[in-house]
């Protein structure tokens, strides 16, 4: 990490915040995997308020563009990239600078900015998808001796859920 970096996260808790099945993968052809009401209910939750930091190819999945309630920043490699109601930034630095005012931003994804930021994230809030699908972008492997389970709550599918799964929340117990 640089200089930089610590600077910049200093007084931040950085909160990865994605939805995982079995296999760990997020998406495929840049879609979810599947549509879970509950877990967007949780999402919508854990960030409303907050700066809220995405890949271009995320942001442009998104079906409605911004997400309402709060700070949209989308990490792109385009220099003139640009969008009505988001901030662009072209590294980790400015995207992390455009969080100044929240000390708890939060990563939505895609699979390369989660692996941007997982060594500075602090929490993970992760829902676990009890089944196997096919998929094309991953999250990160979680490791057990860097990472705590502060919360699990198991959860039965349901008539709004086809699948069981679980929502846990990772507290970093190792700093890098």
């Amino acid at each position: 990490m640089s200089q930089i970096e610590k600077k910049l996260i200093h007084n931040k808790s950085i909160t990865l915040i994605a939805a995982v099945s079995k296999n760990n993968g997020i998406g495929l052809n840049n879609k979810l995997l599947w549509y879970n009401k509950d877990d967007l209910k949780r999402f919508k939750e854990l960030t409303i308020g907050h700066s809220i930091i995405m890949g271009r190819k995320t942001f442009e999945s998104l079906p409605n563009g911004a997400l309402p309630n709060r700070k949209n920043i989308v990490l792109t490699r385009e220099k003139n990239y640009s969008n009505k109601n988001i901030f662009v930034a072209n590294n980790i630095n400015d995207a992390i600078q455009l969080t100044k005012n929240d000390s708890n931003p939060f990563i939505i994804g895609g699979g390369e900015i989660y692996s941007l930021f997982f060594e500075i994230a602090q929490k993970i809030e992760l829902t676990k998808i009890d089944k196997f699908f096919k998929a094309d972008t991953f999250f990160p492997k979680i490791e057990e001796k860097e990472w705590e389970i502060m919360s699990e709550k198991i959860c039965l599918k349901n008539e709004n859920n086809l699948y069981n799964y679980k929502f846990i929340t990772y507290k970093r117990s190792k700093v890098k």
